[in-house]
Parts: C-alpha cells; structure tokens; sequence
C-alpha cells in the first residue's frame, strides 16, 4: 500500500508536469487533483511515508511549491501571450502566500522556543510559570500547515485555468492570504512580554524553590527510550511505599508522558546544567534501575549516594554489568546475585552489595498445586534477543513456535503469550518470528469452541477502563505540547494512588472474567501486568530471565528453553536459575511430560527445589521486601548524611601553589613535551 501510495503521488505529478508543458488542460487538471488526494491519503494514514520524504527533502512544502508552480506554468501556457499581465497579480499574490507562510513558520519557532522550558515536571503545580494551552497543531507544524492554507490558493488556480477567469484564483488565493494572516497575528500575540511562558531563570529559580519547598529525600534516576519504560515503572510503587518525600528525576523530555500512573513528583532535567542543581538540595539517595550514557552525569554530584536496584535479575552476563561499580551500592534480590557478582569479578565489592529482596513481588500470589478449572492456563514469556546476538538469549527465533504448537495441540491448553516489549528490536528473525507465534494463538483461539461470557460481564472491562483512564487521564487534548502537558497535571487529590490501585485490580479480575472459557490470548500491552498473568498460570516457560527468578515467588512449576545449544547438565551449571526447572529443547518433544506432571502435583519432583531456589534467589520470605528495601533506603540515606557532615568538617583551604622560580632558571619539560619532541625529531 505504501508504494502504491508514493509511485501514484509521484505519476500525479510527472503528470502535472506533462500536462502544464503540453499544454494539455484535462491532464493538467486531472493530474493536480489525484495529486490533492495522494497528499491527503499520505497525511491521514500514512504518517510514515510523509516522514520518509521529509528525509529525502521531497517533504510537503517542496511538493506544493512544485504543484502550485506547475499550474502556475500552465496557467501561462494556456493563455494568449498578452493574457500574462492578467495572471500576473496571481503570482504575486502566491508569492505573498509562501512569504506569509515562512513567517508564520519563523514566530511558530519562536513560540516553541519560549515554551521549551529547562525542566518539566508531572505532579506538581507549576501555575506559576504562566503555562498556556498550545497552539493549534497546524501553526506549529510547517508541512500539515501549508497543505491546509494553501488549498484555497491551489483550487482557485485549478479553477482559473478550467474557466480562463482570473476571479477563481483571486479568491482562492484571498482566502489563504487572510487564513494565513490569521495565523501568524495568533502567534505573534503569544510572544507579546505578557502572554509568553517563564523565562529559562525564572523557571530555574522555581524549581529551586520547589525544591527547598518539597525537600525531597529519595528519588529514581532513569533515562532512556520510549520502549523501556517499564524499567522504571516497575519501582514506582515501592518507591510511593517509602516514607520521607521520593521524587522521580528523567532526563528525556519524552519519557515523562511514559512513566505510569504515579501520584510521586515527576521532574525532568535534560540539561546537565539543570541536573546539577540537585546537589544544593536535600536529596540523598538516587535508585538506578538501568545504566546509561546520561548516568555517568548523575554519579558526579558528591551530596547524592547512588545505590544500583536494577530492572530484573537473571544469570546472563548483562545482570553483572562492569558499569556497577560506579554506583555506592549495588542492591540485589537475594544471595544468588551477590555470589554472581562475586563469580563475574566486574569490580564490585561485597561489602558494597546489599539484598533487599523484590519489594514489587508483593503482587504475585503463592500457589500450590494445580489450579481449579478443567484447562491448564500456561504463560509462555521469552525474553527479547539481547545486544550481543547470543542464540541463547531467546527462545523465539529456534523453539518458539515448536513449543506454542505442542501447547496447542493439548486440548486441555489455555495458552497466554507475552513477549518481551523489545522483541524483535535487534533481530529482524526474532521479530518475524514472534509475529508468526502470535498469529498461531490467535488462529487457535478462533478455531477453539468456546462459551460467550455474559454481556454484562462481557461489557464489564470497558467500564473499569473508563474508570481507571477517568482517574489517570489528565485530559489533556491531542494537540497539546509540553509545556500544555506540564500546566494540566499540577499535584494530584489525596488518596488518587489507592484509588487507581482499586481500578486496576478491578479492571484486572473484569478483563480476566470477561473472556471465554479456554480462550488463548496474546498479550502486548501494559495491562494485565506480567505480575497478574503469573497469578492466573499453572506454568511458566520462559528463557533465562529475571521473568523466571520473579515467578518462583508463586511457586508454581516453570521450564526453560535450551536454545544455547549446551547440553542440558552444563546449562544447569551455567545458569542457576534453572536448577529447579524443567529444561526443554528447542523441539519442544518435552512438553507432554511437563503438562502431565503439572496436572498432577504428586508427579511434581521439584516442589523443593523450587523452594529452596525461591529462597537463594529472592531472599528469606519471612522478611517483608518491602520492608528490607526501606531499610536499606534509610541506611544509605543516613550514610549520605554522614558523609556530608564529614565533608563540612573538612578545612576550607586552597590548594598550594608551586613557588615561583627564581628570574632565568629554564622551567622543567613536562612529559608530553620531551615525548612530542622525540617524535618531532
């Protein structure tokens, strides 16, 4: 469709061309409409497109420069030679459009430039920054601008050269004169001194005053893309549950509409300029769930203690980052990590690796034996393909689809598939083959008789949904900026964090009801959580991930892919994690036994392994996660504090400078110098 799309828009107007040289009139015409249309189709539906020639400098102004130019060759082709003193006033008028339109585009610059402000925040009242709705969405965007306002122009001119009179485009281009003129008054008001946004001091200055206001003692540092979010907003709801006052700290402009439903502070610091203000604060602790290249940025600010809690853990490389001994402390899970870091001698000390447990396990609810219902619900979670290429990494691309189609084939099968949200972001394989499992569950689920649900209980989700978007929507209008975003979500009611806790779990038990007895589902969004699908299956299978150490919280039965290409004692012994684990090959010829030896817990041999393996990677249960990782924020915080005494204690004397060298003495050759003249000679 899409190339259909662009050889049809570039025909319309080698035809226009054609046409306006000729000069043929029908052609000419025909061509600019089907060219009108083609840009049409392009702007409503196919966004991507539009991009793609934008980076080939073919974007929509070149385009309508070229449309509008090639009538206006037409125009002059068609007519008599003495008839051009007639159509000249058009031109002019045209060429007052575009000049208009190049203005408008310079003060929607300015605009934009007066409402990018030095730091963004979510959850706090920021009124006083003299925040305003954003312009309309066709001021501030050139391409969707000029094809709107210079529609009237282009269908005046077409008008003109079907009826030879002038009046058509004197008015068409009338019209987009005056809409034009319109536009740009709108948005040089906007830059009247009265009517723009803080300046970048006065908003440095507010927040430094939020700051000694709100006086933040715990945050979360997080920056990255779009697609991992959910790295930070796994924590979000233990670091709600500390006491003191958390704040969330971002660094890309985008991820602050990523992060989830959170009634903590939100603030976002692009520049590191701004970043560095919080050392004058009374923030003490930053959480790291991930490493960045921003990151290194963070670590310099002396008052702050940084303490790395990660995003999952599991025994592949990547959870013994090197990068982990830039941080004070690295805060763990259980035992097993702190003797994986030990094992990896990356550089991180034992005395510097605290176990705090999973505080957001919480969620997850043990089980033991199979579950009531004539189907076994099996989850099946790989992780994504990683950076490093490794076939390991992911079951997808080499048993994905042999282990979904044994599943399958088990009548007695309720089957959940959730990939990972990077699936396929590095491996065009893994990508096509996900999309090839997904299209298998849903092909199952279509072909599988099932029960409709009650239409009340069938309408049931979409309420709770309306309820929960009621409470985490901001309401803000599709076209609203930054700036808008910032204005519209100001410190929230107390008690919205419980009641959006309610809606989800409400949504989460009306969506789980709602759908049909034994129904396969694919599952890509954000709700139901990982944490809820866990509750509802008998068994997992999934790769060597933190999926695997987070679901023997439940402790239900879970298995492994063998895609390394190990055999299966030596994967053992390479990953841990598996040792309580039914290990399958990526034939999947072991699934059978599983399923059997699920449905009948008495077959289930490695019930205490799994306990026993829950306990060394999670941490002992009969302490609460939550309360070990409050422990450990108040140890650092204090250790923080500590240090900073310790620091004012210190004399303020400058350093000493090297005496002067008495008149004539040579001064001595550094280093670089003999090596630089060595290599001179």
């Amino acid at each position: 469709m899409k190339l259909l799309t662009l050889g049809f828009l570039a025909a319309a107007l080698i035809a226009q061309a054609v046409g306006a040289l000729l000069p043929d009139l029908p052609l000419l015409l025909a061509a600019t409409v089907a060219s009108l249309a083609a840009e049409g189709v392009l702007h409503r539906w196919q966004s991507g497109m539009a991009s793609l020639f934008a980076r080939t400098h073919a974007d929509v102004t070149v385009r309508h420069v070229l449309r509008d130019l090639l009538l206006v060759v037409g125009l002059l082709r068609l007519g008599e030679q003495d008839r051009e003193t007639v159509y000249a006033p058009l031109v002019a008028g045209l060429l007052v459009f575009y000049g208009l339109h190049w203005a408008v585009q310079a003060a929607s610059v300015l605009v934009r430039r007066t409402r990018t402000l030095p730091v963004l925040t979510r959850n706090i009242d920021a009124s006083a920054l003299r925040l305003s709705p954003a312009p309309p969405v066709l001021l501030r965007r050139a391409g969707p601008r000029l094809a709107v306002f210079g529609l009237p122009a282009t269908a005046g001119l077409l008008g003109t050269a079907a009826s030879d009179r002038a009046v058509c485009g004197a008015a068409g281009l009338g019209l987009s004169l005056a809409v034009t003129a319109v536009g740009l008054a709108a948005l040089l008001l906007r830059l009247l001194p009265g009517r723009r946004p803080a300046g970048e001091q006065e908003v440095l200055d507010w927040f430094d005053a939020w700051l000694a206001e709100y006086r933040p003692t715990v945050g979360l540092y997080f920056s990255g893309g779009a697609s991992s979010a959910y790295q930070a907003n796994m924590w979000l709801e233990p670091l709600a549950g500390l006491a003191g006052r958390p704040v969330i700290v971002l660094r890309e402009r985008a991820m602050v509409q990523r992060i989830g439903p959170t009634d903590l502070p939100v603030v976002c610091l692009p520049r590191v300029s701004t970043l560095m203000r919080l050392e004058h604060s009374t923030l003490r602790v930053l959480l790291h769930p991930s490493n960045s290249g921003k990151t290194s940025q963070v670590l310099r600010i002396p008052t702050i203690k940084h303490a790395f809690v990660n995003h999952g853990e599991s025994d592949k490389l990547s959870s013994c980052n090197p990068y982990a001994k830039a941080y004070d402390e690295v805060w763990v899970a259980g035992p097993a990590a702190r003797e994986r870091y030990a094992l990896a001698e990356v550089g991180v000390e034992d005395k510097d690796v605290v176990e705090i447990g999973r505080p957001q396990l919480d969620a997850v609810r043990p089980r033991a034996g199979a579950g009531a219902g004539p189907y076994t619900t099996v989850l099946y979670a790989p992780t994504w393909e990683g950076w490093d290429g490794n076939p390991g990494n992911t079951s997808v691309v080499a048993a994905g689809e042999n282990l979904v189609r044994a599943l399958l084939a088990d009548p007695g099968v309720r089957l959940l598939y959730k990939p990972h949200p990077l699936t396929g972001s590095v491996d065009p394989r893994a990508r096509a083959a996900d999309l090839r499992i997904r299209e298998l569950v849903r092909a199952a689920d279509r072909a599988r008789p099932g029960t409709a649900p009650d239409p009340a209980v069938a309408a049931e989700p979409a309420r709770r949904a309306a309820e929960l978007d009621r409470l985490t929507a901001a309401g803000f209008r599709s076209a609203a900026d930054q700036a808008e975003r910032m204005l519209r979500r100001p410190a929230p009611e107390p008690g919205r964090a419980e009641a959006v806790a309610r809606a989800e779990a409400a949504w989460e038990e009306a969506w789980w009801a709602s759908l049909p007895a034994g129904s396969h589902q694919v599952l890509t969004a954000a709700r139901p959580s990982l944490y809820a699908c866990f509750n509802r299956a008998d068994l997992l299978i999934s790769d060597v991930s933190s999926v695997v150490s987070d679901f023997l919280a439940g402790g239900r039965p879970y298995a492994v892919a063998n895609t390394s290409g190990l055999p299966e004692d030596a994967f053992r012994a390479a990953f841990p994690t598996v040792a309580a684990a039914t290990v399958l090959t990526p034939d999947a010829r072991g699934v059978p036994a599983l399923l059997a030896a699920v449905r009948h817990p008495e077959r289930d041999e490695l019930a205490d392994a799994r306990a026993a393996l829950a306990r060394h990677l999670l941490g002992p249960a009969d302490q609460p996660a939550k309360d070990r990782f409050a422990a450990a924020v108040h140890a650092l915080h204090e250790a923080a504090e500590a240090h900073r005494a310790r620091i004012r204690r210190l004399p303020a004397t400058p350093l000493p400078l090297p005496a002067p060298r008495p008149a004539g003495e040579a001064q001595p050759r550094v280093a670089s110098d003999s090596r630089n003249a060595r290599h001179s000679s």
